[in-house]
C-alpha cells in the first residue's frame, strides 16, 4: 500500500473543510503564536528584520492566521487552501489586503518563479501527494527563494493532531483501530515520514536545518508554546539526542545557494542535504 491509498486499497481523498475537522485551526492565540515562529526564523534566514516586499505564499493557509501575520511584518500575502469554510473566515477577516484563493498545493496557479517565500507548516501529512506540492513548490519559487517548513516526524511520540502515544508509528489498520476505540474519530487519516523520509521529499533543495537552533534559543524565535521553561536551558546536544522522535523539524530550503544571512544562534542552522 502506497500513501495515496488506505487500508481497503482506495484512493486517498483530499481532507475538505479542515478547518472544521480540526477546530484547532479556529484557535487564533495558538496559531498566531506558530505564525510569529515562522515569521521569525524566516527573517532570520534572510539576514532581515521585516519582509517588507517579499512575495509570500502559505500553502494551507486555512483560517488565515499565518498570512495574516506574514502580511504584518511587511510581506506580500497569498495564501492557497481547499478549505472553504477556513477560506471564507479568512476572506472576511483580512481579505482586504491579502489574497486568498481555493486551489490545491499540487496545482498551484502561479507562473513559474513567481515567489521569494513559500511556507510549508504541518501540511504534508494532510495532503494525497506531497511530493507532488513539493514539485510546485520547487516550480514557483525564484531561483534565490526559500520554503519554511514545520514537517512532523513519523517517530514522534505524541501525535499531534489526536494526542495519541506512538499512532504515527503503527500500520494503518491498527491506526484506525486504535483511533476508533479511544473515540477520537473513525479513521486515522494522517500519513507521516521518517527523517530520511522527509529529506528524500525535499529533493532538489537545499535543507538548512533550524529545529535545533529554535530549540535552543526558543524565546528569540517565538517557541516557548514547544519549549516548556524547564526545557529552555538544554544544550543543542540534549536535543540531538532525541533526534530519531523530535516532534517536528523546522527546515529552511531553497533551490539556489543561499545560506543563513541572521546573526549568530547558540546552535547555528546546518545543512540537512545537498539539492
Amino acid at each position: 500500500m502506497n500513501d495515496t491509498q488506505d487500508t481497503t486499497g482506495a484512493a486517498r481523498q483530499p481532507q475538505l473543510a479542515y478547518s472544521e475537522l480540526q477546530t484547532e485551526m479556529q484557535n487564533e492565540e495558538g496559531r498566531r503564536q506558530k505564525a510569529r515562529k515562522i515569521v521569525l526564523v524566516t527573517q532570520h534566514f534572510l539576514g532581515r528584520d521585516d519582509l517588507a516586499g517579499v512575495r509570500a505564499l502559505d500553502i494551507g493557509c486555512s483560517t488565515g492566521f499565518t498570512a495574516e501575520e506574514l502580511s504584518l511584518a511587511g510581506a506580500d500575502v497569498t495564501g492557497i487552501d481547499i478549505d472553504e469554510p477556513g477560506l471564507a473566515a479568512a476572506t472576511a477577516r483580512v481579505g482586504d489586503h491579502i489574497s486568498f484563493v481555493r486551489a490545491a498545493g499540487d496545482d498551484i496557479p502561479f507562473p513559474d518563479h513567481s515567489f521569494d517565500l513559500v511556507i510549508l507548516n504541518h501540511i504534508y501529512e494532510h495532503v494525497v501527494d506531497p511530493d507532488a506540492i513539493m514539485s510546485e513548490i520547487r516550480r514557483v519559487l525564484r531561483p534565490d527563494g526559500i520554503v519554511y517548513m514545520g514537517l512532523v516526524n513519523k517517530f514522534g511520540v505524541m501525535e499531534p493532531h489526536y494526542h495519541l502515544p506512538f499512532l504515527s508509528w503503527i500500520p494503518k489498520r491498527l491506526a484506525h483501530r486504535y483511533i476508533r476505540a479511544t473515540g477520537r474519530a473513525d479513521s486515522y487519516y494522517e500519513t507521516f515520514k521518517t527523517r530520511a523520509g522527509l529529506l528524500r521529499m525535499c529533493k532538489g533543495l537545499t535543507v538548512w536545518d533550524y529545529t535545533y537552533t529554535v530549540l535552543t534559543d526558543s524565546r528569540r524565535f517565538g517557541a516557548e508554546d514547544v519549549v516548556p521553561g524547564p526545557l529552555a536551558s538544554l544544550p543543542g546536544a540534549a536535543w540531538r539526542l532525541i533526534t530519531p522522535v523530535i516532534p517536528t523539524f523546522v527546515w529552511v530550503g531553497t533551490p539556489g545557494t543561499r545560506r543563513p544571512a541572521g546573526p549568530l544562534t547558540t546552535v547555528e542552522p546546518s545543512r540537512a542535504s545537498h539539492a
